[in-house]
């Protein structure tokens, strides 16, 4: 038997189901190709979308149909037998170019949607809403905002603007995004994404939490040693150094994602699955977070592997000059509330790594001596990615005539377990989200602010005191100090030298 959740939308939130088109703005970018138009595609071949939903791109580069639909689609993984399917997506597509900064480019984008609409829905209809995405570098989010209000904000229907990450660089400027977007859109019709709220292996941790007693009922300080969580990728920046220095691993990476995970892992039980109730209680999660203190921080940049065939941070052309952008970070968040406090949390994120992981490791106190005088403790894993599983690591009887001990688990992993269902892209999730006018995997503004109050403190005195990253090999786990450093942090204690997960590896399954 299968328990049903109530609609987290619930509660006032307005589904868009005919009538509606989108723009995807930025729609020549690489996120567009790489992650919108997958999903919108995705969702379109499972039905998902309003049956005449219209697609519209919008960007600066010049080009026709032909070639906007060979973009749009170069990343649609689609079989043979969805040939029809992908040639009816593209029939929905339709291109306008224009520039972000000027009224005319929009008053263009507007002409073209009200032509779209006519032929769509009937010249007559009253009813148009209107859906803007913008896969946009944040240096133009408000003049497009502000572009898109004045000038194709539709009078006879719904309109929401998705807006991707990162939202601001500290807690002023991201206050000053705000403070102006707030001008021109409301809070219920804006969705600002951070797509690690897509993930379903994120999703589920409120059900892993919320609907088991058993484990619910030992996530708290009286039970737990310490906390990890990793985000793991196994390249570097590859081009898009200029960006990254910009921004460093830990405002792509912790700030926003990692933040996020520990948000819905920290939270109290929401009053319902309503998306104000649970944004209510992530807030509260974060306010109980103090400022991080630059003595728990361990920072880390990439170099050459040793062989030469993977360059270091520094090497890539769009790096500036001797740079000292961390490209690695670990440090230690505190959860100062009843249920957390006295228990560390390790952020971990970095690239050009050994693997491509994203995981959650929760590791339990250690058993009472007298009976063992070296048995393993149990650790509850949840695997975000790649290879999603959630696993018990638990102490068993090795089977034979000695009493002898070995490490094993409970496990649940993905593709063995469910092998039948699809996981969807995180993308595809958050937009059909959008539509649904559900918010509950979206930032809310204080929720935003709580988070960079976390994180301003730290990330200025790295930049003013200019702090000297410790070097690691591409492709290894990152700084040589870290292992120490997290034993000296958390008290992390690992498993026997002879114990691997999975015993069957996820990946082949």
């Amino acid at each position: 038997m299968s328990g049903d959740i109530p609609s987290a939308a619930s509660g006032g939130a307005v589904e868009l189901s005919e009538n509606t088109s989108i723009v995807v703005l930025g729609a020549s970018g690489d996120l567009a190709k790489k992650k919108t138009f997958p999903a919108l595609f995705g969702l379109f071949a499972n039905g998902f979308l309003p049956p005449n939903l219209r697609i519209i791109g919008y960007a600066r580069t010049k080009m026709d149909k032909e070639e906007f639909h060979k973009r749009a689609s170069s990343h649609i993984k689609s079989l043979p037998a969805q040939k029809k399917k992908l040639d009816e997506f593209l029939g929905m597509c339709t291109y306008v170019s224009g520039q972000y900064d000027k009224a005319e480019g929009f008053q263009e984008l507007d002409k073209h949607m009200s032509q779209i609409e006519d032929e769509a829905y009937g010249s007559k209809s009253d009813k148009r809403n209107r859906v803007f995405y913008m896969a946009l570098p944040p240096s133009v989010f408000i003049e497009v905002a502000q572009g898109l209000k004045a000038n194709c904000y539709s009078s006879k229907g719904i309109n929401r603007i998705i807006v991707e990450k990162p939202f601001g660089k500290d807690s002023e400027s991201s206050a000053d995004m705000m403070t102006k977007l707030k001008k021109e859109w409301s809070e219920e019709e804006t969705f600002r994404i951070d797509h690690y709220l897509g993930k379903e292996m994120v999703k589920n941790v409120l059900v892993l939490r919320f609907g088991n007693v058993l484990i619910d009922s030992t996530l708290n300080k009286n039970m737990i040693s310490n906390v990890q969580i990793s985000f793991k990728e196994p390249f570097g920046t590859e081009g898009r150094g200029g960006y990254f220095d910009e921004f460093n691993i830990i405002r792509d990476v912790m700030q926003n994602h990692l933040l996020q995970v520990l948000s819905i892992l920290t939270m109290e039980r929401p009053f319902s699955f309503g998306s104000e109730d649970i944004r209510d209680e992530k807030v509260k999660a974060l306010r109980y977070i103090p400022p991080i203190d630059i003595k728990e921080v361990l920072l880390g940049q990439y170099v050459a592997s040793k062989d030469g065939k993977n360059p270091g941070y520094l090497d890539d052309e769009t790096v500036p000059k001797g740079s000292n952008c961390p490209t690695f970070a670990a440090l230690v968040m505190h959860v100062n509330s009843p249920r957390w406090e006295g228990v560390p949390f390790i952020l971990k994120a970095g690239k050009a790594l050994n693997e491509q992981k994203a995981e959650i490791r929760i590791q339990y106190k250690d058993v009472t001596q007298g009976i063992f005088k070296d048995i393993g403790r149990n650790e509850l894993v949840i695997r975000l990615q790649p290879g999603e599983a959630v696993y018990l690591k638990i102490n068993a009887k090795a089977p034979g005539l000695q009493m002898r001990t070995v490490p094993t688990e409970l496990d649940c992993t993905y593709k063995r377990r469910f092998s039948d269902l699809k996981i969807p892209e995180a993308y595809e999730a958050l937009i059909l989200d959008a539509f649904k006018g559900d918010h509950s995997n979206f930032v809310r503004d204080d929720e935003l602010d709580t988070a960079w109050k976390i994180f301003t403190p730290l990330l200025h005195k790295i930049e003013r005191d200019n702090v000297k990253p410790l070097p690691y090999e591409y492709g290894t786990r990152g700084p040589a100090e870290l292992d120490e450093w997290v034993d000296k942090h958390a008290g992390y204690r690992r498993a026997a030298a002879n114990y691997q997960w999975p015993t069957t590896s996820a990946a082949n399954l």
